[in-house]
C-alpha cells in the first residue's frame, strides 16, 4: 500500500500497489502491520458498508465523541464518491480545516480519517457502495455532526443542491472550541 499523508495531521489517502496480468490485478487493501507502522489505529473492530441509489446524495458529516472516538479507512467499492474530512481535534495545527478527495471503484483508493475528524461524502454516481473499516463500535449516545454546509468550513462540494437525510440538513451551526 502507498500512504500520502493529507493536508490534515494524521489523515492518509491509500493507494493499493495493483500486481496486474493479463487476467487483471491483486492488491492488498488493509494490512495491519503496515498500518502499525505508519502509526495509524490498527484495529479494526466493525466493518460498514453503504448502499447509495442516487446520484447527488449526501451522506454526512458524522463522528463520534470520546471516549468513543472511531479511526475509519474508507473505500468506494461500486461509482463513486467526493469523500470529506474535517479536522475537529482542538489541539491540532489543522483544527477546523477540511480536505476531499474522489474514490472510486476503479481506483481502489481509500481514505484513512483519524479519530475526532468529521466525515461525509456525496455520491457522484447512482448505484454507489462505500466500505468502511472501523477501529470502534458504533455507539449512538456518541453520535455527533456538523452541517455539511457550514460556511464555518467553507467546503466546496461538487454538488450544490444534494439529497440529504432530514438529520444531516438540520445541524446546528459549528461552535469552535478554544484550544488547551
Amino acid at each position: 500500500m502507498i500512504f500520502s499523508a493529507t493536508p490534515l495531521a494524521g489523515a492518509y489517502v491509500v493507494d493499493v500497489e495493483q500486481r496486474a496480468d493479463d487476467r487483471g490485478f491483486f492488491a492488498r487493501t488493509w494490512c495491519q502491520r503496515e498500518f502499525a507502522d505508519m502509526g495509524l489505529s490498527h484495529d479494526v473492530v466493525q466493518c460498514n458498508l453503504s448502499h447509495t441509489t442516487r446520484r447527488g446524495t449526501l451522506r454526512g458529516m458524522h463522528w463520534q465523541a470520546a471516549p468513543y472516538g472511531e479511526a475509519k479507512l474508507v473505500r468506494c467499492t461500486r461509482g463513486s464518491i467526493w469523500d470529506v474530512i474535517i479536522d475537529l481535534r482542538p489541539d491540532s495545527p489543522t483544527y477546523t480545516r477540511h480536505f476531499g478527495v474522489e474514490l472510486t471503484s476503479v481506483s481502489a483508493r481509500a481514505l484513512f480519517v483519524p479519530e475526532g475528524f468529521a466525515h461525509g461524502f456525496v455520491t457522484l454516481e447512482d448505484e454507489t457502495d462505500v466500505f468502511y473499516q472501523m477501529s470502534q463500535f458504533y455507539e449512538p449516545s456518541a453520535a455527533r455532526g456538523v452541517r455539511w454546509n457550514d460556511p464555518a468550513f467553507g467546503i466546496a462540494w461538487p454538488i450544490s443542491d444534494p439529497l440529504l437525510h432530514p438529520r444531516d440538513a438540520h445541524y446546528p451551526d459549528f461552535v469552535r472550541e478554544s484550544k488547551s
